[in-house]
């Protein structure tokens, strides 16, 4: 009670013995960019570093707010404040704890910040829905999908909303059939009254306007509506909210027909089957040819780097960072990787050169 009493304010104020070399500056720049591409007229971007911090909140004098900490400290820092600070994401296998053959079969990593938790945690989720993929004017990759908009829109939610004070910690459960959201801190109103009156009743106003400032997040009221039409209009089926007093879930139905599996083809035959047929019989030869070519298996996130490599040869680090959603440090990482196996190589200088890709 004493935490809803001060809602709206508690992450507004500045931790002490916090100071500005506490924030993590690959997180600054990433998301600096991240707002001079897709917010280039925001008057934010024509500030220097300090009037950055000092405009948006994130520092006031040299020491930080809380919600300046969250989303862009050091982690180090960040849980001295916050001890047990960590968005867990687990993938279960099964349609509930108690069907599962496993507790988990994948659990996030700890990240940085709240700013790097953001692109972990939606670098997997998008994982589960259909999407569309293509190039904008400026060769930045742009998914579109509803079912897309409706799980960033919930992360975001989440991620703005939620009690940072509380015990409990932020935590999202992909099922075989649905998709939890749970989150500490309970809803200031009524979900009817926040939808019919369109309030924006944030729990941590400087984190929100930071989300809402590379458009990441709606300018008024919780994004309700948003997550509502979007879904629904992806799978037909209509997200379902769960309000406590100290916590709110939101879980969205996962059907399978829509992922492809069970979609007809002109022959009648069921897409997915008839797919994994295909897999059957081609793989024994991928993967002799993929042995012979490269003696090293890839990851998930070198394939992806090649795979943006083959169409953008001079793609920046910060761009394969932001597509791909991974620190900056992560994909110097693998691309070292890459050149020692000899798979890509650089031509010409850092800048005005390209990437080769040799095998």
């Amino acid at each position: 009670m004493f935490r809803d009493q001060a809602f709206g304010t508690k992450t507004s104020q500045v931790a002490s013995g916090t100071l500005q070399s506490h924030l993590n500056i690959n997180s600054i720049d990433r998301y600096r960019d991240y707002m001079s591409r897709f917010n280039p007229s925001v008057s934010y971007n024509r500030y220097t570093l300090i009037e950055f911090l000092d405009k948006l909140r994130i520092a006031e004098n040299d020491s930080l707010t809380y919600g300046g900490l969250l989303m862009f400290g050091k982690r180090e820092i960040i849980e001295k404040y916050f001890p047990d600070f960590r968005i867990d994401l687990l993938e279960i296998p099964g349609t509930s704890y108690t069907d599962a053959k496993l507790r988990y079969t994948y659990r996030l990593e700890e990240q940085e910040n709240l700013w790097e938790y953001y692109f972990a945690c939606f670098n997997r989720l998008k994982q589960k829905v259909d999407v569309q993929f293509q190039l904008t004017a400026e060769g930045f990759g742009q998914e579109l999908s509803p079912g897309l908009e409706a799980i960033r829109e919930a992360l975001i939610n989440m991620l703005m909303h939620a009690d940072y004070f509380s015990p409990a910690h932020s935590r999202i459960r992909i099922f075989d059939d649905h998709i939890e959201f749970f989150n500490p801190g309970g809803l200031p109103k009524s979900v009817e009254e926040l939808k019919a009156k369109d309030l924006s009743m944030p729990r941590n106003p400087i984190i929100t306007k930071l989300f809402r400032m590379v458009r990441l997040a709606e300018n008024a009221g919780f994004g309700l509506d948003k997550i509502e039409q979007n879904w629904h209009k992806y799978n037909q089926t209509t997200p379902e909210i769960i309000r406590e007093f100290d916590s709110t879930t939101m879980i969205l139905v996962v059907k399978d027909t829509d992922r492809g599996a069970d979609k007809d083809t002109k022959d009648g035959n069921k897409w997915g089957d008839k797919w994994g047929e295909r897999w059957d019989q081609k793989w024994p030869e991928i993967e002799t040819w993929w042995k012979q070519e490269i003696d090293t298996n890839l990851n998930s996130s070198e394939i992806k780097i090649l795979d943006i490599m083959a169409v953008i040869p001079d793609v920046t680090i910060v761009q394969l960072s932001n597509n791909i959603g991974i620190v900056e440090s992560a994909i110097d990482n693998n691309i070292s990787k890459l050149k020692k196996k000899k798979i890509i190589q650089r031509v010409g200088p850092a800048r005005g050169g390209y990437w080769k890709i040799i095998k």
